[in-house]
C-alpha cells in the first residue's frame, strides 16, 4: 500500500480492459447459435442442461458474491467484525443440506423455475403470487442494491458520478448476458470467480501486510487482533452494540438458518444453475465445490473491512498513508466505503486486478438476476397468461426484452438508495420480512404430505403482517429472532389450516418421497464431512 491519487493508472486500465474484453468475448462466443438451429427455452434458460460440476460451483459463487459482499459485507466487517462471517460459513452447511435433500426433488420434477414447482405442488394461484413477488424482489431490491453499491464503489475509486457508474455496470452486464442466456452467464462466471478470488486475496494480503509493517503479514494479523479484539469475536454478547444485528448463539441455532435455507434452497437465480447441470450427481458435486469456496469468502471480504477499521483508528498508520487517506474515509456511519477506500492505496497493476474483481462480483450477479427475472416472467407469467401457444424462439425474445425492461427500472431506482449505513445488514433485514413465510411453505410442502394449497396461501398471506408486527412493536428483538419466530408461526398456521380443510389424509399433490432420492455419492459425503470439520475448527478458534 502506498500514497497515491484516486483513479486507475495506465497499467490498471490495460488490465481492466483486458478483463472486459475476455468476459464479453467469451460471453458472445458461447452465446452463438448452433449451426442450423435457434435457441430453445431449455438452451436459453437452462443452458441446455449441460453444465459440469465445476461450472455449477463457480457460477453459484459468482452469482452470490456481489457488491453486497465486497462492499456491504466489508462494511459490516468494519462495523461489526468477523461475526458477520457467519453468513458465509453457515452457508457452506446450508449448501450441503440443499444438495442432499432439496435438489433431488427439484430435478426429479424437471422444473425451469421455483414458481413452477409451486404450481406442481400446490396450485396456479400461489405460483403466480410468488412469481410476481420474486420479480418485484429482484427488480426493486436485488438489482437496485447491487447497482447502487457497485456504482458507489466506482464513484469512490474513480470519482465517476453515481448515475454514470450505474449505467456503465448495467451496460456491461447486458452486453454479454442478454443474447446468450444462462450459458453466457455461467461460462463467464467461471472467469469471474478467478478474478474476484484473486482480487480479494490481493486486497486482504496487502492491507494486513501494511498493518504488519516491517514485521510482515502474520504480524499484521496479530496487530489487528490486539488493536480490535472485539472485531474477532464470532459470537457477540448482549453488551456488544452490534448484538441486535447478530444476536449471539441465536445466530447459529436461530434466524440465520431461515435466511440461508431460503436463499440457497429456493432463490431462483441461485438454484437455476443447479437445475442446468448434466445430472443430479454433477449438480451435487458443484454444490459441494461451492461450499468449499464459501469457507474462504470471509477472508476475501470481511478481513479487509476489519483492516480498514484498524488503519483508520490508528493515527500512526494513517500518517503513513498521507493526505489521500482522508478522501472518502469510512466511518461507522458510512462503513460501506471501507473496501473502495482500501483499493486506492494498492500498487499500479494490482489496483486494476482488484477493480476487475469488483466488477466481476457486480456484473456476474447482475447477469444472474436478469436471467432469472427473465426466466420467471417468461415461463410463469407470459407463457401462462399471455402467449400460451408461443413458440420457443418468441419466448426467448420475450425473455431478452423482459431482462432489458427490468434493468432499466432498476437503473432508475438505484440512485435513490442512499444513506443505507451497513447495506448488507439492511438487505438481510428487509428480505427477512418475507423469506420466513416462503420458507415455511416450501419446507412443509416438500416434507409434510398433509400440507395443502389453502394452508400454503394462508401462511404466505399472514406471515408478512406477523413479521411487521414483530419488527415495529417495541419488543427490542433482533431481526434474526424475528425471522425465526415468523417461520415457526407461519408453519403453525399452515399446519392448522391444512388439517382443518383436508378431505384426505394426504394432499393429492403431495410429493412421494423415497429414501433412494437422497442417496449421495461417497465423494459428496466425504467432502461434506470435511466442510463440517473445517467449520468446527474455525468457530473454535474465533469463538
Amino acid at each position: 500500500m502506498s500514497d497515491i491519487e484516486n483513479g486507475l493508472g495506465v497499467v490498471d486500465i490495460i488490465v481492466f480492459a483486458l478483463y472486459v474484453a475476455i468476459i464479453i468475448g467469451v460471453g458472445l462466443w458461447v452465446s452463438r447459435d448452433k449451426k442450423g438451429s435457434q435457441k430453445s427455452t431449455e438452451d436459453y434458460f437452462l443452458a441446455g442442461k449441460s453444465l459440469p460440476w465445476w461450472a455449477v460451483g463457480s457460477s453459484l459463487i459468482a452469482a452470490n458474491i456481489s457488491a453486497e459482499q465486497f462492499i456491504g459485507m466489508s462494511g459490516s466487517g468494519f462495523s461489526i467484525g468477523l461475526a458477520i462471517a457467519s453468513y458465509e460459513w453457515m452457508a457452506a452447511i446450508t449448501l450441503i443440506i440443499v444438495g442432499k435433500y432439496f435438489l433431488p426433488i427439484f430435478i426429479d420434477k424437471g422444473i425451469y423455475t421455483i414458481p413452477e414447482f409451486v404450481e406442481k405442488r400446490f396450485n396456479k394461484n400461489l405460483k403466480t403470487i410468488l412469481a410476481i413477488f420474486w420479480i418485484a424482489l429482484y427488480v426493486f431490491v436485488n438489482l437496485t442494491s447491487v447497482l447502487y453499491l457497485g456504482g458507489l464503489a466506482l464513484q469512490t475509486i474513480l470519482g465517476i458520478p453515481l448515475m454514470y457508474s450505474i449505467l456503465g455496470l448495467a451496460l456491461f452486464a447486458l452486453a454479454y448476458s442478454i443474447y446468450g442466456g444462462l450459458s453466457a452467464v455461467v461460462w463467464t462466471d467461471v472467469i469471474q470467480v478467478f478474478f474476484l478470488i484473486l482480487g480479494g486475496l490481493l486486497t486482504t494480503y496487502m492491507a494486513v501486510d501494511f498493518i504488519g509493517g516491517a514485521d510482515g503479514w502474520f504480524s499484521g494479523l496479530s496487530k489487528m487482533a490486539e488493536a480490535a479484539p472485539e472485531h474477532f469475536e464470532m459470537i457477540l454478547d448482549q453488551s456488544n452494540p452490534q448484538y441486535m444485528n447478530l444476536p449471539g448463539i441465536a445466530v447459529l441455532i436461530g434466524g440465520l438458518w431461515v435466511a440461508n435455507l431460503y436463499y440457497w434452497g429456493f432463490n431462483q437465480y441461485i438454484i437455476q444453475r443447479t437445475l442446468a447441470a448434466k445430472s443430479i450427481a454433477e449438480a451435487q458435486k458443484g454444490i459441494i465445490f461451492a461450499a468449499f469456496l464459501k469457507l474462504i469468502v470471509p477472508f476475501l471480504v470481511v478481513v479487509p473491512g476489519i483492516a480498514a477499521y484498524v488503519i483508520t483508528t490508528s493515527p500512526e498508520l494513517m500518517s503513513q498513508l498521507g493526505n489521500v487517506a482522508t478522501t472518502n474515509m469510512p466511518s461507522l456511519a458510512h462503513a460501506d466505503k471501507a473496501y473502495p477506500w482500501l483499493t486506492q492505496f494498492l500498487p499500479v497493476g494490482f489496483k486494476g486486478i482488484v477493480f476487475a474483481a469488483l466488477a466481476a462480483a457486480i456484473v456476474s450477479s447482475l447477469a444472474s438476476m436478469l436471467n432469472s427475472t427473465a426466466t420467471i416472467f417468461t415461463m410463469d407469467i407470459y407463457k401462462e397468461y399471455i402467449g400460451k401457444n408461443t413458440g420457443d424462439h418468441k419466448l426467448v425474445n420475450v425473455g431478452r426484452m423482459s431482462a432489458i425492461v427490468a434493468l432499466i427500472i432498476a437503473c432508475l431506482i438505484a440512485p435513490m438508495l442512499s444513506n443505507l449505513g451497513q447495506a448488507f445488514q439492511y438487505i438481510q433485514e428487509y428480505t427477512g420480512l418475507v423469506s420466513p413465510g416462503i420458507l415455511a411453505v416450501f419446507l412443509l410442502g416438500l416434507f409434510w404430505k398433509k400440507t395443502n394449497s389453502k394452508g400454503a396461501v394462508t401462511g404466505v398471506i399472514v406471515s408478512i403482517p406477523f413479521a411487521l408486527f414483530l419488527k415495529f412493536m417495541p419488543l427490542n428483538m433482533p431481526f434474526m429472532d424475528q425471522m425465526l419466530y415468523t417461520l415457526l408461526f407461519t408453519m403453525a398456521v399452515i399446519a392448522f389450516t391444512s388439517l382443518s380443510n383436508s378431505e384426505h389424509d394426504d394432499d393429492p399433490k403431495a410429493i412421494a418421497l423415497d429414501s433412494s432420492m437422497f442417496t449421495t455419492e461417497r465423494s459428496f459425503n466425504i467432502a461434506a464431512y470435511v466442510v463440517v470439520i473445517i467449520l468446527a475448527v474455525l468457530y473454535s478458534v474465533f469463538w
